[in-house]
C-alpha cells in the first residue's frame, strides 16, 4: 500500500505543480523543475514519512527511458548538426577540466590517505562519465569497501548541490561572461497556457500523446531486447545510445516529429523524474561521507567546474552548450532533459545526450588513467 501511495505522490506532484504555475506567480518563476526537485528533498527530509529509496529509484529509472524518445520524436536533426562541433569541443575541455582538477586536488591531499590516487581515478571517472564508470574505475584498482562507499555518498550529496545550482542560478551567472545561445528554439512548459486557453488537453493532444506514449515504450522495449540478445544482459550505456538512435530515426518522419501531445509527455516525464530523484537526497548522507572525502570530492567537481567555464570562455564557447556538456559529463545522460528544460533550450537534448553516453564510454579509460599517472 506504502509503495502505492509513494507512486502516485512521484506522479502526481508534477501536475500539482504545472497547475499551480499556472495561478502562483512564484511557482511560475522558479520554474516546475525547481520547484518538482525541491518537493522531492522536503518529502524525503520529512520526519515520519517512510519512503522507500527502492521505489524512487525505480521510477526515476522508468522515466527517463520514456522522456528522451518522447521529447527526441520532435528534434529536427538537421538544424542540430549545426551545433555539433561546439558540442564536441565543449566536451573535450569539460574532461580535460576534470582531469586535470581530479590530478590537483589529489596531489595536494597525498598525504591525508593512502588511498587517495585511487579516489582521485574514481572521482575523474564520475565526472567525465557516471556512477557506473566510477565504481568500475575501483573494482580495477581494488579500493577498500568504506572508500567506495563514502565516495559514493559524498557524490550524491555534491551532486546534487550542483544540480540545483544548474537549474536556478547557472544559465544567469554563465551570461556574465560566456555569449549567449543564438536562436534557441526554447522550451514550452507542458502546463503553460495562455489567459482564457483549455485547461485540459485537446482529444488531439490526448490522442497523439498516447500514439507518441506506444511508440516510446515499443523503442524502451526494442533497445532492451537487442541489449539482452547482444550483451545477455541491459547495458545503461547500450540501451540509452539505440533509444536515441531509433528515436532520431523516428523523428525523420513529418508525422511522427508533429505528433501533439509527445513534447508535453516527454516534459511531464522528466518532472516526475526530478521529484523521484529529489526524494533521494537524504540530509542525514551529508554526515556518514566523512569531511575529508566530503572536502575532497567537493574541491574535485568545484575546480572542474571551474576550468570547464573558463576554457569555455577562452573558446568563446556559448553559455548553454557549455551547461549541458558540464551536466552531460558530471551527471550523464539521464539528466540532460531537465537541465535542458530549466535552460529552456530543447535543441541541446540531442547534444547531451549524445556526449553522456560518450563520458559513460570514455570515463573508466580517464579515470584509470589519472589514477596510474598519480599512483605513488
Amino acid at each position: 500500500m506504502m509503495t502505492l501511495i509513494q507512486v502516485l505522490l512521484l506522479v502526481g506532484i508534477p501536475g500539482l505543480t504545472l497547475l499551480a504555475a499556472r495561478y502562483v506567480k512564484p511557482v511560475a518563476w522558479v520554474g516546475p523543475v525547481v520547484v518538482c526537485y525541491a518537493a522531492g528533498i522536503v518529502l524525503a527530509n520529512l520526519p515520519g514519512v517512510p519512503l522507500l529509496p527502492e521505489v524512487s529509484l525505480s521510477v526515476s529509472e522508468a522515466a527517463v527511458p520514456l522522456a528522451i524518445p518522447l521529447l527526441l520524436f520532435t528534434t529536427d536533426v538537421p538544424r542540430w548538426m549545426r551545433l555539433a562541433r561546439s558540442t564536441l569541443l565543449s566536451f573535450v575541455l569539460a574532461c580535460v577540466s576534470a582531469m586535470v582538477s581530479a590530478g590537483a586536488v589529489g596531489y595536494a591531499v597525498a598525504g591525508r590517505s593512502d588511498e587517495w590516487w585511487k579516489m582521485a581515478g574514481m572521482l575523474t571517472g564520475v565526472y567525465t562519465g557516471g556512477t557506473a564508470n566510477m565504481n568500475a574505475v575501483g573494482l580495477a584498482l581494488g579500493v577498500r569497501e568504506e572508500t567506495f562507499v563514502l565516495l559514493n555518498t559524498a557524490d550524491i550529496v555534491v551532486g546534487a548541490v550542483y544540480l540545483l545550482f544548474l537549474v536556478t542560478v547557472a544559465q544567469r551567472l554563465a551570461l556574465l561572461f560566456l555569449p549567449r545561445f543564438q536562436n534557441a528554439t526554447g522550451w514550452e512548459d507542458a502546463g503553460a497556457h495562455g489567459d482564457g486557453a483549455p485547461l485540459w488537453p485537446t482529444w488531439a493532444q490526448v490522442r497523439g500523446g498516447g500514439l507518441a506514449l506506444l511508440l516510446a515504450v515499443a523503442v524502451v522495449g526494442l533497445s532492451a531486447g537487442v541489449s539482452m540478445w547482444l550483451l545477455g544482459r541491459l547495458d545503461v550505456t547500450v540501451v540509452l545510445l539505440l533509444i536515441t538512435t531509433l528515436a532520431l530515426a523516428a523523428s525523420f518522419q513529418p508525422a511522427i516529429r508533429a505528433l501533439p501531445g509527445s513534447y508535453a509527455l516527454g516534459d511531464y516525464a522528466l518532472l516526475v523524474f526530478c521529484v523521484a530523484v529529489g526524494t533521494l537526497a537524504d540530509a542525514s548522507r551529508l554526515q556518514e561521507a566523512g569531511l575529508f572525502v566530503f572536502a575532497f570530492c567537493a574541491a574535485v567537481l568545484v575546480l572542474a567546474v571551474a576550468l570547464h567555464f573558463g576554457l569555455g570562455a577562452l573558446f568563446r564557447i556559448d553559455a548553454d552548450t557549455v551547461l549541458i556538456t558540464s551536466t552531460a559529463t558530471i551527471f550523464g545522460p539521464a539528466f540532460i532533459g531537465p537541465v535542458a528544460r530549466a535552460l529552456r533550450n530543447r535543441e541541446l537534448m540531442v547534444s547531451g545526450v549524445t556526449t553522456g553516453i560518450m563520458g559513460f564510454a570514455l570515463g573508466t579509460y580517464l579515470g584509470l588513467a589519472v589514477a596510474w599517472f598519480l599512483r605513488p
